[in-house]
């Protein structure tokens, strides 16, 4: 049965920065985010896709900058204590917020920190994501991902989806909700990477280089990727100009959207361009026999003015010689008539 709750469900992202008016300007650019006042604190600022408000800016130099996700619960004093048996650590105490429910913030049993959130107002309807809001969550645990699942698991009644063996590399757990998979876990000693565990969103975006090139030139720096990755999705992970790993995902329906009308613009291209010579070849035919028409017509007056003239001068020539010819003939009689 369907859990219609807002029990499990990623609720809120908030970005711990050095530079909050930085910040923004960079994500703006890098996902589309616009910036907006929480009418409650103006001074906590917020992310806002176009669906509206997913996040939001918390400037500290005191710790390293980072992304926490929130997990929604139904009563967070009873989740922070489930997640207390559970060997995690109380980062901050279960409070309430004026008119905005109630939070706490929590260290899994393996380093990473994520927030849990219970609201006083009924949830959204839960939707896929679309373009600006997070489309997947990922856990760098520094353990193996089963038993860090199991952990959660736990705490929002997750279920498993599938593993992913990837030899050496270890195995990649994808986890769901409701039937759809919303993230996935994996050792990240196994890969190599150093430091402590943590959770990084993928922010769902319509185009990858237009994407990457847009950090690149905001002073973001591209960790890993592109890369496709099973289920024909493709990812880019980064570090925003301050530290903060995020990243985005092109979903494998937008990349066969994008791939699908590819031949088609070039065949059409190419037709326009032969039509195009097609009309021109045609337009110069066109004007050939336009000219070579003038041409016989004019050739035609004159013919036709030279004939006429010919005939004018045979006519005057014809006139005279009966002229002359009967001058003759009357000049005899006139010589006969006189002698």
């Amino acid at each position: 049965m369907a859990d219609n709750t807002v029990r499990g469900r990623f609720v809120w992202h908030e970005l711990t920065t050095p530079n909050k008016a930085a910040a923004h300007d960079f994500y703006s650019k890098a996902v589309g985010w616009a910036k907006q006042a929480w009418d409650q604190d103006p001074s906590y600022t917020m992310f806002a896709a176009a669906s509206g408000p997913l996040g939001a800016s918390i400037e500290s130099r005191d710790d390293a900058p980072h992304w926490r996700p929130y997990i929604g619960t139904l009563d967070v004093d009873e989740t922070v204590a489930a997640a207390t048996r559970l060997g995690a650590k109380v980062v901050t105490p279960a409070s309430s917020l004026p008119n905005a429910g109630r939070f706490a913030v929590l260290e899994d049993p393996y380093g990473a920190k994520f927030g849990v959130h219970s609201s006083p107002t009924e949830p959204r309807p839960e939707t896929p994501p679309v373009y600006g809001e997070f489309y997947w969550h990922e856990l760098a645990t520094t353990t193996d991902p089963v038993a860090a699942f199991a952990f959660y698991k736990e705490l929002f009644g997750w279920d498993e989806v599938r593993q992913y063996d990837m030899g050496p590399m270890g195995v990649y757990l994808l986890f769901g909700r409701n039937g759809r998979e919303i993230g996935g876990m994996f050792d990240k000693g196994k890969q190599g990477l150093p430091g402590g565990a943590y959770w990084v969103g993928y922010v769902r975006v319509p185009n990858m280089d237009a994407a990457v090139a847009t950090v690149n030139t905001e002073r973001g720096t591209l960790l890993s990727g592109p890369m496709e990755v099973p289920g024909g999705d493709w990812i880019a992970q980064f570090s925003d100009p301050h530290g903060a790993f995020f990243a985005v995902l092109v979903n494998a329906a937008d990349t066969k959207a994008a791939r699908k009308p590819q031949p088609k613009a070039a065949k059409t291209a190419k037709t326009a361009a032969a039509a195009k010579k097609t009309a021109k070849k045609a337009a110069k035919k066109k004007a050939g026999k336009k000219v070579a028409r003038k041409a016989a017509k004019k050739k035609a007056k004159k013919k036709t003015a030279k004939r006429g003239a010919k005939k004018k001068t045979s006519k005057k020539a014809g006139k005279k010689k009966r002229a002359k010819t009967k001058k003759a003939s009357k000049s005899p009689r006139r010589k006969a008539k006189r002698r």
